[in-house]
């Protein structure tokens, strides 16, 4: 292939890599916590060596290629989805809930449903131990299981008082933060909020940030602009058919 084609080829990869996005983002629309997600591209330009017959302008002659570098998130506030029980929370403003992952590492979430399991400890959706303010699992006695609340400093409380603190987690860039599935977020450097910074609802959680007409929207610009690369690719072979044909007529 020429690098016309391989120009095409880098700008089609970009495409896909858009439209797996945004298919990701329409399929967690509903997804509790779930932050929108955009891919960020960075562009890779190569010199092409002068040829014998080649005498453009050196910035004529530079052919510039899609990388895909990363995607980071977006980092707005869903909507408070009321629940009415009174462990599910959602954090207002920015910060994340620490838990501790599967591998025993830490991971981050802003999804909010909470429970007790046997064991007592407080834990996510997904069982995983949710962390207090001093990065260990929150347990909750047995006599103490009955009528529990959570604050908007995040303290845990039964009717014979605080058990707790669940700590919230902030970053001040938020583009360290890497996605890594089932709702939790990888991230490093990030500060516990004291219980005067800390604010959480508490009887509901939040929403999904993503916009369904915002992702409807981008998969018919991808399908369109997919389309015009279609056509240019097209076009560049009937160009090449039509220069085999004059040079075979030539010899």
């Amino acid at each position: 292939m020429d690098i016309s084609s391989y120009i095409l080829l880098s700008h089609e990869q970009a495409l896909r890599r858009r439209l797996d996005i945004a298919a990701n983002n329409m399929a967690n629309s509903n997804t509790i916590g779930f932050r929108r997600e955009r891919p960020v591209f960075h562009e890779a330009v190569e010199r092409m060596e002068k040829t014998p017959g080649n005498d453009l302008p050196r910035d004529s002659r530079a052919a510039s290629f899609v990388l895909d570098y990363r995607t980071r998130q977006d980092n707005r506030i869903g909507e408070f989805q009321a629940t009415g029980n009174p462990l599910d929370i959602m954090i207002e403003g920015q910060g994340w809930l620490a838990v501790e992952a599967p591998g025993g590492d830490t991971a981050y979430t802003r999804a909010g449903f909470l429970k007790v399991n046997d064991a007592g400890e407080l834990v996510s959706s997904g069982g995983l131990p949710v962390l207090d303010d001093g990065g260990r699992p929150l347990v909750i006695p047995l006599e103490e299981r009955v009528s529990l609340s959570i604050g908007s400093d995040g303290t845990v409380a039964s009717i014979n008082g605080p058990l707790g603190r669940i700590g919230v987690t902030v970053f001040e860039d938020e583009s360290v933060l890497t996605p890594r599935g089932d709702g939790l977020t990888d991230g490093v450097g990030g500060r516990v909020l004291g219980a005067q910074e800390t604010r959480i609802g508490s009887g509901g959680v939040e929403s999904s940030n993503v916009q369904p007409i915002v992702e409807t929207t981008e998969l018919v610009d991808i399908l369109r602009t997919y389309q015009a690369s279609m056509r240019m690719t097209a076009a560049l072979d009937d160009m090449r058919k039509r220069a085999i044909e004059r040079l075979s007529r030539l010899g």
